[in-house]
């Protein structure tokens, strides 16, 4: 599928409108809301790692309302139940005929939405964190041994505090690999501070997110549009063999433990394509790719011990080995 010229920039029109909005509420996390746009274009989901009060929240909900989108919140606790997330099965007895035992109706849970905030997710258990596996890979429930799908589009947006703070649980690696991105949020700039001070206190009361300024200026059937459009973006071979060799450094690098697997460079080529789109281009470039390279992979490696003990960082080893790897010229 070849994307008309038309189409693009209606795209592209669409998208400078999203991002207006967007920065209507949200100040001083640019990078944040770009990388989140990427995700979700390229139908992906994100994990946000910050401390509290940095706008996390307020970033899902003002990407669920410009985008005319449902969306649901889960705070994660150590007490919180599989089921607490997906829903569950309840026999109703008041339908119950002939002595039988009644009818088994399905409670659908938080999930059946689509943007889905999955607060301070390190804060639940493995069990609990691990219930968004099926739904993060298939995009539907199983209950009672019935597939129910999810509505499209559909987002897990998740955040959690950094792993140090107390009363956290690291989560599993097969639910990092599900996440596309992973996005580090810091504090803001002084002028943005005050900005953000500012539109918080000025004639608003209480704790309130400064939403109702926000116009939704997209609809659900636009979303599904440009992830479409997205997937058509053009990849020349060169570039997609340029993010296998990325991925590939990260297993052989001094100081990383374990590489990223196959969907590292999977999501380096979404995230390509999605930046592409939000760039009013029909291609990749390397650099496209290039500027992925942290958020799509710093999940989905570990750090040796004994860089640990150096204190060394992640970041500072992916970006070590992505400068080794030369990028094609095209």
């Amino acid at each position: 599928m070849t994307i008309k010229p038309e189409d693009l920039a209606r795209a592209a029109e669409l998208i400078t409108i999203l991002r207006a909005e967007i920065a209507k509420a949200v100040v001083g996390q640019g990078g944040a809301v770009e990388q989140t746009l990427v995700a979700l274009i390229a139908s992906g989901h994100v994990l946000i790692e910050g401390v509290p009060g940095l706008g996390k929240t307020l970033l899902a909900r003002a990407l669920a309302r410009v985008m005319s989108l449902r969306h649901a919140r889960i705070q994660f606790t150590p007490d919180l139940m599989p089921s607490d997330i997906t829903g569950h099965a309840v026999l109703d007895r008041s339908e119950a005929v002939n002595g039988g035992l009644g009818t088994l109706r399905v409670h659908q849970g938080p999930v059946f939405t689509n943007l889905l905030l999955a607060d301070e997710i390190n804060r639940a258990p493995a069990k609990t964190q691990s219930a968004l596996l099926e739904v993060m890979q298939e995009y539907q429930v199983t209950l009672e041994g019935n597939a129910l799908p999810l509505p499209r589009p559909f987002m897990v947006l998740a955040t959690q505090n950094p792993i140090d703070t107390e009363g956290t649980y690291p989560l599993p690696e097969a639910q990092l690999d599900r996440f596309l991105l992973k996005i580090s949020i810091g504090y803001p700039g002084a002028a943005e501070e005050t900005a953000i001070v500012r539109a918080s206190t000025q004639g608003q009361a209480g704790n309130l997110l400064p939403l109702e300024q926000l116009t939704p200026c997209l609809e659900e059937r636009h979303v599904l549009a440009l992830q479409q459009m997205a997937s058509h973006v053009r990849a020349d071979d060169r570039v997609l063999d340029y993010a296998v060799r990325i991925t590939r450094a990260t297993r052989e690098w001094p100081g990383l433990s374990a590489g990223a697997g196959p969907r590292g460079a999977i999501a380096l080529v979404r995230a390509a394509r999605a930046t592409a789109l939000l760039q009013a281009r029909d291609f990749i470039t390397p650099d496209d790719v290039k500027q992925h390279a942290l958020p799509a992979l710093r999940h989905r490696v570990l750090l040796a011990p004994d860089a640990q003990l150096e204190g060394r960082s992640v970041d500072g080893l992916l970006a070590a080995a992505l400068d080794s790897v030369p990028a094609p010229r095209l």
